[in-house]
């Protein structure tokens, strides 16, 4: 049983679901009812889980060859691909199946869409072909704000777009920071990261301007929709620690001094932690 929910990575699914729960606060503007809420976080939680999982099986190559992930079950061949297959399958087809029950179409939709980003579209065609791979490929983590707010409204509109492209903005400067880290892991395994293929400094460089781009959109959210004083306090103390943190990794890069990428990657978690809290107390105290 361990094999198996490590192979769905719970720890990537407990970051993608931090935003789920606020996101649902803020459709409802108050307190969700418990079925939905029960029903888009474990329906979300099961998504990534199968996203995850299919990765691990599509990727074992790559995770055997690298420090980090050497551990996991596929790579050490401790579960074999049919079974991990069939098991990723399920999951997937269990997470869509209740979305589309308890929720609406379009929510259950976009769970489907969701698991299809992560395996076709990052997984199989980026991941190994271009360095932009988790900027577009990490779209599909930014889905569980579309999910959750259609779980809701039974639509879309500009709010979970907002929310959409917070995460997409801080994707990179998440994860760059993890391939600066591992970056000789990534050059064995012939995985195209940025860090591989671009010198620090420039990947510095993109972390900043991603980091800008992060900052505007969790403030353009204060006038889309419609956040008092503590949302707007907390995202600007945020902003303003993220963005001094980008800026100290080109800074120590330029001094020649050696980087602490890690301390940004670490930072960024809490960031989205705190900023997506912040709204739904915002929310519920005014």
């Amino acid at each position: 049983m361990r094999r198996y929910i490590a192979l769905m990575k719970p720890r990537i699914i407990e970051l993608l679901l931090v935003a789920t729960l606020p996101t649902l606060v803020l459709a409802e503007r108050g307190w969700p009812g418990l079925k939905v809420s029960l029903v888009t976080v474990l329906g979300g939680a099961l998504a990534a889980g199968s996203a995850n999982a299919f990765n691990s099986i599509i990727d074992r190559d790559i995770d055997a060859q690298m420090e980090r992930t050497a551990h996991r079950p596929m790579a050490q061949g401790l579960i074999k691909t049919r079974t991990a297959f069939l098991f990723a399958t399920i999951v997937g087809v269990i997470s869509v199946t209740a979305m589309a029950i308890f929720t609406n179409a379009l929510a259950a939709g976009l769970t489907f869409l969701a698991i299809l980003m992560y395996v076709l579209g990052y997984t199989l065609i980026l991941k190994r072909r271009t360095a932009e791979n988790i900027v577009w490929g990490g779209a599909a983590g930014c889905m569980p704000v579309l999910i959750a707010w259609a779980a809701i409204k039974g639509s879309l509109s500009w709010t979970p777009i907002i929310l959409f492209l917070i995460i997409f903005f801080w994707t990179p400067p998440h994860y760059w920071p993890l391939a600066i880290k591992y970056r000789d892991d990534y050059e064995k395994a012939s995985v195209p990261m940025l860090p591989v293929v671009s010198t620090i400094d420039h990947v510095a460089i993109r972390i900043i301007r991603y980091s800008y781009g992060m900052v505007f959109c969790s403030l353009l959210l204060i006038p889309i929709a419609k956040l008092g004083s503590i949302y707007i306090i907390v995202s600007i103390v945020l902003g303003a620690l993220f963005i001094f943190e980008a800026h100290r990794i080109l800074d120590r890069v330029k001094k020649n001094v050696e980087v602490n990428a890690m301390r940004l990657f670490h930072g960024s978690i809490s960031y989205l932690s705190i900023l997506f809290l912040a709204m739904a107390v915002d929310i519920l105290v005014f």
